[in-house]
């Protein structure tokens, strides 16, 4: 294999979880008197930091207002996703393949630390992940700064990593770390989004698959 560490995203890359957000926002969004959000809509224009993208739908982003409604998605999304979302198509299989093969593999994620570990041990993968990177906060600014960290911790070179994710902001984090990076067209980010960068796309994680081998 190529890479000896596969750093994942969470959030649309293992987590198929786009139809959930698209559904809290639209609630949201009616409550407030705006009209609700396609799917396609959102994913063209879904970007981090998310404060950026709640301007871009209409709402009030003031320091009050934002911080008012981060709590409210949140609260909903959370009441909800453990239930109702499933991780995408194959995931068990290749994380399993992966650690057979003696890949080690971690996960980077814009979402608040707590919520990431508890997700990843309810969908039962957690026994694959060296380590879980998450936020201190709700806010979803990103995660270059996080990624930098752990860059600086761990024991692989660049060139020995990859990251996976489904967003330009993942591919952007990549660059930053100075590591290779895959874009899954199923997640947050539309195809054509996808496309803009200089990342290689694929479909599906069963295709991913044969880019690791």
């Amino acid at each position: 294999m190529r890479y000896k560490h596969i750093i994942w995203d969470w959030n649309g890359t293992l987590l198929n979880d786009t139809r959930l957000c698209v559904e809290v926002l639209n609630e949201l969004l009616l409550k407030r008197g705006k009209l609700p959000i396609t799917e396609a809509d959102y994913r063209q224009n879904f970007n981090f930091p998310v404060i950026n993208f709640y301007k871009y739908l209409g709402f009030e982003t003031s320091a009050g207002s934002f911080e008012s409604i981060s709590h409210e998605f949140i609260h909903s999304y959370e009441t909800r996703w453990l239930s109702e979302c499933e991780l995408h198509a194959d995931v068990k299989l290749i994380l399993n393949n992966l650690s057979e093969h003696g890949r080690t593999q971690s996960i980077l994620s814009a979402a608040k630390q707590e919520a990431l570990e508890i997700g990843i041990r309810h969908y039962g993968i957690h026994t694959h992940f060296t380590e879980l990177v998450g936020c201190g906060d709700i806010y979803a600014n990103g995660k270059i700064t996080q990624g930098q960290q752990w860059l600086r911790r761990c024991k692989w070179s660049p060139s020995e990593i990859v990251l996976i994710g489904d967003t330009l902001h993942d591919y952007e984090v990549a660059k930053s770390l100075d590591t290779d990076c895959i874009l899954l067209t199923h997640g947050h980010h539309c195809s054509s989004l996808l496309a803009s960068s200089k990342a290689t796309t694929v479909s599906s994680l069963s295709e991913l698959e044969v880019l690791l081998y």
